[in-house]
């Protein structure tokens, strides 16, 4: 390994956050070959060249083992998607202070048609919450838009025009068509 905490962008526009690089020989077309610790322990998948000599694995964690087990019983993996694109971002004052911590995510973009969009969701609102879960992240959100939320009413937390304001969505499959 020679980084941790990597981001991969996708052809689809989506991100593959906490990705580990490698100067392991990686070459298009070897992708989902085992990427090994120095005492033989799969620690990642190769996923993507990087460029000459790097090569990015998907780390072996908790998430990465329930797509496993998702994959071998189901032979494919469902996704949600919510239809935002946002950035984490510090949180005003006031905001930070009331809800004690200092970071959301601030909505760059809403899909026009999606989930988001039909439940009302703006550019310019700050995500803070999911489902009684705290979001400060692209990656929060990512999480949260397993094959479960599908079809599913997800409560979401906005700060917008100085106020918490709840909205519902209905979160569809995420399908790269």
């Amino acid at each position: 390994m020679s980084a941790l905490g990597r981001s991969l962008p996708t052809r689809a526009g989506r991100v593959v956050d906490e990705v580990i690089q490698t100067d392991a020989a990686l070459n298009p077309g070897n992708s989902g070959g085992v990427l090994a610790d120095s005492s033989g322990r799969m620690v990642g998948v190769g996923t993507a060249v990087a460029g000459v000599g790097l090569g990015l694995a998907v780390p072996i964690n908790a998430t990465t083992r329930g797509l496993l087990r998702t994959l071998v019983e189901h032979g494919r993996v469902r996704r949600a998607r919510l239809g935002i694109v946002g950035a984490q971002a510090p949180l005003r004052p006031v905001l930070a202070a009331k809800l004690d911590r200092r970071d959301g995510l601030h909505v760059s973009e809403v899909v026009t048609g999606s989930p988001a969009d039909r439940a009302g969701l703006r550019r310019g609102d700050i995500v803070v919450g999911l489902d009684q879960r705290t979001i400060t992240s692209t990656t929060q959100v990512q999480r949260a838009m397993v094959e479960g939320a599908i079809g599913r009413r997800v409560e979401i937390t906005v700060w917008r025009n100085g106020a918490l304001v709840d909205v519902h969505a209905l979160p569809r499959e995420l399908t790269d068509v």
